[in-house]
């Protein structure tokens, strides 16, 4: 049924070869914004688990202004590969979360460059509104947009323990009104948040690819330096059940067997630099880990959907 190097799933990278017609590489971004409760008007302190300098590459900060970091991340990447086009990434915080007038200003900062070729917004889903949306809309007219939306989680009292800020139901209200706009729309989630049960997680990621997503990315919970989380856990390690690579591996397996077989799976795992990361200590980049997957998928005779 499948070639021997044929991907069983979706895969996203594949998918953007086959839109843009060669190899396409996101640019962090960022765009000096911040997140509801972070600033107050729903709390303080930001999700328990998050430290945005643990994922923010050294080109990306918003002192340089959006056009020179975008400069600084083609030359990042240039000498990795000769031709490739490129998507402004904005990432840290929410970045949905401005009067829309500054959105306009950042967003079209980054559009004007010659070398990119569109936009990935991440963002909450309780950060967006009509207004945005009808804006964003009109942009995909033009340019490749996709709004990432950070789910985390389907499970309220998950999320209220992370200091999410928001429930589902505002994930769904997000997706539902951006579905049908032309702006592809990608979620993510995190497999291993405390207080979450593996089939609570697994039915989550079906509930969630049910929705009109067209990409979904996952990663492992990781314990990371000056988060309030990385507090409890020194408190009491035991309340956190943190995966082992081998646990964590078939439990993707059985996620991509349920999930809907047309979306786009972007990642499976993150792996925070060395000077951030408390626990799990994988060792293990992120090719590596989708290489395992691959053999396990091919192992088990298995593929996106199968157990629909």
């Amino acid at each position: 049924m499948f070639e021997r190097d044929q991907k069983r799933y979706n895969d996203y990278p594949t998918y953007f070869r086959t839109l843009f017609g060669e190899r396409v590489q996101k640019l962090s971004i960022d765009g000096g914004f911040t997140c509801p409760n972070r600033d107050g008007s729903k709390g303080i302190g930001g999700c328990s688990f998050c430290n945005n300098d643990s994922f923010n590459p050294d080109y990306c900060r918003a002192v340089e202004g959006i056009t020179r970091q975008i400069e600084e991340g083609i030359r990042f990447f240039g000498h990795k590969y000769n031709k490739q086009k490129y998507l402004a990434y904005f990432q840290v915080y929410s970045n949905t979360y401005a009067p829309l007038e500054v959105l306009k200003q950042r967003y079209e900062e980054a559009l004007a460059h010659p070398m990119i070729a569109g936009l990935v917004i991440g963002t909450r889903p309780d950060t967006v509104n009509d207004e945005v949306l009808d804006y964003l809309e009109l942009l995909a007219r033009e340019y490749y947009v996709c709004v990432e939306y950070g789910v985390e989680s389907v499970n309220d009292e998950v999320l209220q323990r992370v200091n999410r800020g928001h429930g589902f139901a505002a994930s769904e209200r997000a997706i539902r009104g951006t579905a049908g706009r032309g702006i592809a729309i990608g979620a993510h989630l995190i497999f291993g948040l405390p207080g979450e049960s593996r089939e609570s997680m697994l039915e989550g990621a079906v509930r969630l690819c049910e929705l009109p997503i067209q990409v979904l990315k996952l990663h492992q919970l990781q314990i990371v330096k000056d988060t309030r989380m990385a507090e409890e856990y020194a408190e009491n390690p035991s309340a956190f059940q943190l995966y082992t690579q081998e646990e964590y591996l078939d439990f993707v397996v059985e996620v991509i067997e349920r999930i809907r077989p047309d979306v786009y799976l972007e990642r499976f795992v993150n792996q925070s630099p060395p000077e951030y990361l408390i626990a799990p200590k994988w060792g293990i980049k992120n090719f590596e880990f989708t290489a395992k997957l691959d053999k396990r998928l091919r192992e088990l005779d298995t593929w996106q959907g199968k157990e629909r």
